[in-house]
């Protein structure tokens, strides 16, 4: 039997891929309660690259959208609105399927670009990849639902707020920089900070999706389901993922609070917004 030790030394990365860990994974009876805590925790890194990256990049897109949707001019707004529309009236699982699907309908070695007399072959298959394919899809989702949420802020800002910045002679850019983009931020972040947590137990639908892990490089969920399936005890393994999404979220709820706190550190205490996680069952 393995210790602890050997297990966090032949598993530790072992999501990563073969070459950062043992080649084959633990089988039947040779299963001991620190491979399954170990190899479900190496999973987690996966749906923390999921989520971080998501937030990250939905952050930036969803300003833009929100900014668009906002937009008098009917080419910025109309466009922005209809990928709101989309992405939030869809399942994000059916997104999932669909974008694989895409992905594989998409030209692979065999397509070709007519470039004049030059032919430029084009290859798709790192699209059906999870870790860039189920990125998009989760990128795309989380940026509609963060566009609305920030839209509803931006329309919520202050009157008073705008006139001050008038008087300062603040326009454009530099008022939006200075006035609106950081008001919207505290108005929206409360609400932001459950669409994070939603998106971050979302991840978990990658496993059920049609992208494939490679050479057994799955996330959390999909070693969980692996030693449900060696060991026929369910009881074990699901327990130790629900631990780990579950310290999580406390970690992302602290992190939002810090910049929450941040955000509104010029109000007096007493009026402060405090961040109440409201979690969403059903998307």
């Amino acid at each position: 039997m393995r210790t602890c030790a050997e297990s966090l030394t032949e598993y530790g990365l072992r999501a990563l891929g073969r070459d950062f860990g043992a080649t084959l994974l633990p089988k039947g009876a040779d299963i001991t309660l620190c491979d399954q805590v170990v190899l479900i925790g190496s999973g987690m890194l996966w749906n923390v690259y999921f989520a971080l990256l998501a937030v990250v990049l939905g952050f930036g897109l969803a300003t833009a959208i929100a900014v668009a949707k906002g937009s008098e001019h009917p080419w910025l707004s109309r466009p922005a609105r209809a990928f709101i529309f989309v992405f939030r009236g869809s399942p994000l699982f059916i997104q999932f399927f669909f974008a694989y699907e895409f992905f594989q309908i998409v030209p692979k070695v065999t397509g070709t670009l007519a470039l004049g007399p030059v032919e430029l072959s084009v290859s798709t298959g790192w699209l059906t990849r999870a870790w860039l394919g189920a990125l998009i899809v989760l990128f795309l989702n989380t940026s509609a639902y963060t566009a609305e949420i920030f839209y509803g802020a931006l329309r919520s800002v202050p009157r008073g707020d705008m006139e001050a910045a008038d008087a300062y002679g603040l326009s454009g850019w530099s008022r939006f920089r200075r006035i609106t983009w950081p008001t919207m931020l505290r108005l929206a972040w409360p609400s932001y900070t459950n669409e994070a947590i939603f998106l971050f137990h979302a991840t978990t639908l990658v496993f059920f999706s049609g992208f494939p892990a490679w050479q057994q490089s799955g996330d959390a969920l999909y070693y969980a389901s692996y030693f449900a399936t060696q060991t026929f005890n369910p009881f074990v393994a699901y327990p130790i993922i629900a631990a780990y999404f579950i310290l999580a979220t406390l970690v992302i709820t602290a992190l939002f609070g810090a910049v929450n706190r941040r955000l509104n550190r010029h109000l007096p205490k007493e009026v402060r917004p405090k961040l109440r996680i409201r979690p969403q069952i059903i998307r």
